[in-house]
């Protein structure tokens, strides 16, 4: 079985007039790499219905099943106005390819479990206190969760809520081969370079070090993430850790959207 994965795709923010959309390119990309499952690790645009139309439109003329956790800017709706972030959370519930609180059995060995996890800091440099990540603002730019984002908790809370969730689920699973998806960064190899000042701050906003206990526990076989718009592969114990960004054209290493959607998607093997 062949599985795809990807993640910030940013359909809004990648279009360009005259030239195909990126759902159109990823569509000619998955038929030619003779997938069975795709998986997309989040941030397809930043608004629910547009980031639903995009699912149910890759599920329809793919033919196979597209598995999903939600990012962050999935949650922010800023064209329909919706405040209540757990009311986008619920309308993604509602395709059947959200991974969240939805493990996928893929056969009697294999599973997806996953959600799209949150941050807790702890990617963060300690230089910097708790107060200063709560403002979510330094060297002026803000982090835009602040203003889009309300779940009527805490950033640690809903890091929380996400893990608590995630542990159920695995400790379910525990002795099948799971592959863990979030849109989060779940290991510190992953974080932006810290010789750039605003990453020793702005690393906090993008996962929690907490997660990787949960690959070692449960042996994760993959763990799936994005968010942080870099493309890389690495393993460690028993888990082998993808994060496959397509990002914004402006981070690009070419012009060329059909090279760096085929450069960017990810293929596992099972």
């Amino acid at each position: 079985m062949r599985i795809g994965v990807i993640s910030d795709l940013h359909v809004d923010l990648n279009e360009v007039s005259g030239q195909p959309l990126i759902e159109d390119i990823l569509l000619e990309v998955v038929a030619a790499s003779d997938l069975q499952h795709l998986i997309i690790a989040g941030d397809i645009s930043n608004d629910v219905n547009r980031s639903l139309a995009v699912l149910r439109r890759l599920k329809a003329e793919s033919g196979i099943p597209v598995l999903f956790v939600p990012g962050n800017h999935d949650y922010w709706s800023k064209d329909n106005g919706i405040i209540d972030t757990w009311e986008i959370y619920r309308q993604y519930q509602s395709y059947e390819g959200c991974l969240s609180q939805n493990p996928i059995q893929l056969d009697d060995n294999w599973v997806i479990i996953g959600n799209s996890g949150w941050y807790d800091y702890t990617m963060g440099e300690p230089k910097y206190s708790f107060a200063d990540f709560e403002k979510m603002h330094a060297m002026d730019r803000t982090w835009q969760d602040s203003i889009y984002v309300k779940w009527d908790m805490s950033n640690q809370e809903i890091h929380r809520y996400f893990y608590r969730h995630l542990e159920q689920e695995l400790e379910r699973h525990q002795g099948q081969n799971i592959i863990m998806v979030t849109h989060m960064l779940t290991h510190p190899y992953f974080k932006a370079p810290v010789d750039h000042p605003q990453w020793q701050y702005f690393n906090a906003f993008l996962g929690s070090n907490e997660y990787a206990g949960l690959y070692h526990k449960y042996k994760v076989r993959y763990g799936i993430m994005g968010h942080v718009h870099y493309r890389k592969r690495m393993k460690e114990q028993d888990t082998e850790m993808i994060c496959a960004c397509l990002g914004y054209r402006k981070e690009w290493r070419t012009t060329e959207a059909l090279k760096e959607v085929q450069d960017c998607l990810q293929i596992i093997s099972i």
